[in-house]
């Protein structure tokens, strides 16, 4: 075989292991959903309030809940960090909630919690009117409510 043909082939092979990591490469805040909601699906039964510490299997220092309907670009001013995949929520009743680890996003959760499986509300310090905002060492006693198949963490 000419010594062109086996660097076109090890470059083509090359450039398809690259492709296909990439490909099947998890983001770290999908990961961290993935662990969050597991943590949250298998709370006991007989709990009634949690830490939110101990539902979430990562690191992290703020957490920030969005209103319905706002926008990309204010999400991003707000948390100051761009990421992929963000969506803008449809309606009321879902979820937007991000969690950072210096400056950058861990774990997002986006959608209806009846979807989810689980949902977070809470009430932090709001941010430019479109959020609230809590921090690692506030008080993060979440009350557990169970409705039908789903499982929703207040801190009301």
């Amino acid at each position: 075989m000419k010594p062109k043909k086996i660097i076109a082939i090890v470059a083509i092979i090359i450039i398809c292991v690259v492709v296909l990591i990439n490909l099947l490469k998890t983001e770290l805040w999908e990961a961290n959903e993935k662990l969050l909601r597991n943590g949250i699906i298998s709370i006991e039964q007989t709990v009634e309030s949690v830490n939110l510490l101990d539902v979430t299997p990562f690191e992290w220092d703020t957490v920030y809940t969005f209103d319905p309907y706002t926008p990309k670009d204010k999400i991003y001013e707000t948390v100051g960090y761009k990421w992929d995949n963000i969506r803008e929520t449809v309606s009321e009743g879902m979820n937007q909630v991000v969690f950072m680890k210096d400056a950058k996003v861990v774990c997002y959760i986006y959608g209806y919690p009846d979807n989810n499986g689980y949902g977070i509300s809470f009430s932090g310090e709001t941010i430019n009117n479109i959020a609230e905002m809590l921090k690692v060492n506030d008080d993060l006693t979440f009350q557990v409510i169970r409705s039908d198949d789903v499982i929703y963490l207040n801190n009301w």
